[in-house]
């Protein structure tokens, strides 16, 4: 799947920054390469690394992983709204408000982790199974024209953000 186009996403500095941390010409292989780094990094975190907050109302790493996850199923969704021809606007979402409700911090991690692996599995088949044609379609979500490759390369480039801001801040 080639990449999406500046015509293809809102031009805002959220979604346009994640698409540009995709660094990637294969956004399968980034998705496939960021799970595994994810999983790996992830899986020998101790309970106090797991709830470390690097600043007073920051997010925790087994927040954070919640979060990506959680952003992942939202975008995951959006494009396939948009695949099938969806005509409706799909909503937005509060990420603070998700957050609040999600409850995250007395989950298990070992299965916030299994969430996370459970979905990009899904997302990575998702995307493998879209044609260029299929994957250039537009729609609405969040109040601005999208297309369903866009999100792919979205959710690539917002967890490439937000394991450079662990690796810098949590486990620098």
């Amino acid at each position: 799947m080639r990449q999406a186009e500046k015509s293809e996403y809102p031009q805002h500095k959220y979604f346009s920054r994640y698409i540009e941390y995709s660094d990637s010409q294969d956004v399968i292989e980034m998705l496939t390469k960021q799970k595994e780094e994810v999983l790996f990094l992830m899986k020998n975190l101790s309970v106090e690394q797991q709830k470390y907050r690097y600043a007073e109302g920051k997010w925790s790493i087994q927040e954070l992983l919640g979060h990506i996850t959680d952003t992942e199923r939202i975008f995951s969704y959006r494009s396939v709204c948009i695949a099938r021809g969806e005509k409706n606007p799909l909503p937005g979402f509060d990420e603070n408000e998700y957050m609040e409700a999600a409850n995250f911090e007395s989950q298990p991690f070992e299965d916030l982790l299994e969430q996370y692996r459970l979905v990009r599995e899904s997302s990575i088949a998702l995307y493998r199974s879209m044609t260029e044609e299929v994957a250039s379609r537009m729609g609405n979500a969040n109040g601005f024209a999208v297309s369903a490759r866009a999100y792919a390369w979205a959710i690539a480039g917002h967890e490439a953000h937000h394991l450079s801001i662990i690796r810098e801040r949590y486990l620098g």
